[in-house]
């Protein structure tokens, strides 16, 4: 998320050109865009980081499941 964060700031400052932002090439956002797209295609599920995210979504729903129905008994 935070890389698709600067690649908007980047196209924001580059598009209305800010301060030195304006001498960025636009090459250089593709670049981080392509990046991004190889990232969150590829690399991510290839090294299982979007499966661990889910897990631990997961576990806090269970947690907050069990300690909720603990509450509700006492």
């Amino acid at each position: 998320m935070p890389l698709i964060l600067l690649i908007l700031a980047l196209c924001g400052l580059r598009y209305f050109e800010v301060w030195r932002f304006a001498a960025v090439s636009w090459w250089w956002i593709v670049g981080l865009m392509v990046f991004a797209f190889v990232w969150f295609e590829f690399l991510e599920p290839m090294l299982g980081l979007d499966k661990r995210k889910a897990h631990n979504v997961d576990e806090k729903r269970r947690q907050q499941r069990v300690k909720d129905n603990f509450d509700k008994r006492k």
